[in-house]
């Protein structure tokens, strides 16, 4: 039987592994605020820590020569820093927080042990794992498919569903265009059109959301799939 605090827990996760699990997770986790542009692990720099984001959200990128392009992202579904149990090496990638909220952290030596040495934990993190595969591969389907007005329309979805109901969460122009891999004056036009139709409001630095379900029949399907596939994988917890 869950424990109050497990029961409690707003990471997906979390909430998703066996109790005996729970119990032994938590005796290492310090909870922790997250800032944003707080680095996790630099490009190639191994992770020190692996994170469990409650609410906030963290951002994946990789530097290209036309500039910065989010790969991927991790909220309260997951866990930021798999690369610890993976390869115990750096990867390619910057992780750093774009969205401030709170999360919990661990060592990713004592991580890494835990999940050899844990078959219950190891299945559900596989299943995670292959939850995040899929979020990476359909962002890398939508950034080539999809107009960006559809592709800011998930985005700005996806963070919603993030950051524990809150409606309006910080966003910077700039931020946008690196996530959405595309110039400012896109992101302006974009932005704009969805204002404009009344399903979000963009003050300087926050959006907040007015009308979710205009806002979901504006994304393209990349949301929807993204989002199905990671609740059959890790199950998001009721409440």
């Amino acid at each position: 039987m869950q424990s109050l605090e497990q029961s409690s827990e707003q990471n997906w996760l979390l909430k998703s592994v066996d109790p005996d699990d729970y119990a032994w997770i938590s005796e290492h986790l310090k909870p922790i605020e997250l800032k944003v542009g707080d680095v996790f692990a630099e490009r190639d720099q191994p992770f020190e820590y692996v994170y469990f984001m409650s609410t906030g959200v963290v951002s994946v990128t990789n530097q290209v020569a036309d500039g910065t392009v989010e790969v991927g992202t991790v909220g309260n579904e997951g866990v930021a820093g798999i690369a610890a149990w993976l390869s115990g090496s750096g990867i390619p990638s910057r992780t750093f927080v774009q969205v401030p909220g709170e999360g919990k952290r661990m060592k990713a030596s004592v991580f890494a042990e835990g999940v050899d040495h844990r078959p219950g934990f190891r299945r559900i993190l596989n299943r995670y794992i292959q939850g995040y595969m899929v979020q990476v591969a359909q962002t890398a389907a939508c950034n080539r498919a999809h107009n960006v007005s559809s592709r800011c329309a998930r985005w700005l979805l996806m963070t919603h569903d993030r950051v524990n109901g809150y409606d309006t969460f910080p966003l910077t122009h700039q931020f946008l265009a690196y996530m959405l891999g595309v110039r400012r004056a896109g992101v302006t036009v974009a932005a704009g059109e969805l204002q404009k139709a009344g399903l979000i409001k963009y003050t300087r630095g926050h959006v907040t959301i007015l009308d979710r379900p205009g806002l979901e029949g504006a994304a393209c399907e990349c949301y929807e799939t993204v989002r199905d596939h990671m609740k059959n994988m890790v199950g998001k917890p009721a409440g």
